[in-house]
């Protein structure tokens, strides 16, 4: 387990230790919404934009994770990918569905994403595929799980042997993503596309994945992640310092052994410890 603070106050810690609790119960109760309407969905799916999909499931377990949320803590702020909201010191960043392209193609590599962030900084997260039953889990201080075990980055470090993945994003050009995706290619990784960034990163928390980078990401698909590789001993970049609460950014994280590279054949900074 990787320590990144030192403990709260116990008033504090006490709140945390209720917030926590209530993310896991509420990334599976999400995820069951999720996974029934994957099992049940009618063929056919609407578009946000170019390449950014939408189904009827997304308002439905964005609708469940709102209105449970304001339940429990009313004071609380509330982003959505689907609603959106307004940033607070306490607040709940949701992807309802991160890997909608999949959902909505029969492909069961989708989740639901979920971070509570306070005065700045990310305390809770979870990631849950439904359709595997695997539920990521991480607090700030306290190390990351998948399914209740601790888990932890890949020792990785010659490229040869790095298997990473690189999240395409309509906002930024073609020929700029092409031009990183040679940077990495050139190292000698395997480069993968899993089209959901939230478990991209889960799965550098895990190992099973050596890195995961994308060139802009909204708050909702990467906070919970990003505080998952941290835990498990992973390096990232400066993502909150950069405003990406407000404005999304640039994503890498990493195990050490490959990070500096990473880092050099993306662009993006790391976060100096």
């Amino acid at each position: 387990m990787t320590v990144h603070a030192s403990a709260p106050q116990p008033a504090i810690a006490a709140e945390l230790d209720r917030r926590a609790a209530f993310c896991r119960e509420i990334a599976r109760s999400a995820g069951a919404v999720a996974l029934d309407g994957f099992r049940n969905r009618l063929p056919g799916f609407g578009m946000k934009g170019p390449q950014d999909f939408l189904t009827e499931t997304d308002a439905a377990v964005e609708r469940h994770l709102k209105l449970r949320i304001a339940e429990a803590f009313p004071e609380d702020g509330f982003l959505g990918e689907e609603t959106g909201g307004a940033i607070k010191s306490d607040i709940w960043v949701v992807d309802p569905i991160d890997g909608t392209a999949n959902f909505a193609r029969d492909i069961p590599h989708f989740c639901v994403a979920i971070a509570f962030v306070s005065n700045g900084e990310t305390e809770l997260g979870a990631i849950y595929n439904p359709a595997l039953d695997e539920l990521y889990f991480v607090r700030r201080g306290q190390g990351a799980t998948r399914n209740g075990k601790p888990i932890a980055v890949a020792r990785t470090t010659d490229f040869n042997a790095a298997c990473v993945e690189f999240g395409w994003s309509n906002r930024m050009s073609n020929a700029r993503y092409l031009e990183v995706l040679s940077n990495i290619l050139g190292r000698g990784a395997n480069v993968r596309r899993g089209a959901s960034g939230a478990l991209g990163l889960a799965y550098v928390a895990d190992g099973r994945s050596d890195a995961y980078a994308e060139l802009h990401m909204n708050p909702w698909d990467c906070l919970a992640g990003l505080l998952m590789v941290k835990e498990a001993g992973g390096v990232v970049g400066p993502y909150l310092a950069i405003d990406g609460l407000a404005k999304g950014g640039a994503v890498l994280a990493a195990a050490p052994g490959v990070a500096a590279g990473m880092s050099e054949a993306t662009g993006i900074a790391l976060e100096t410890r």
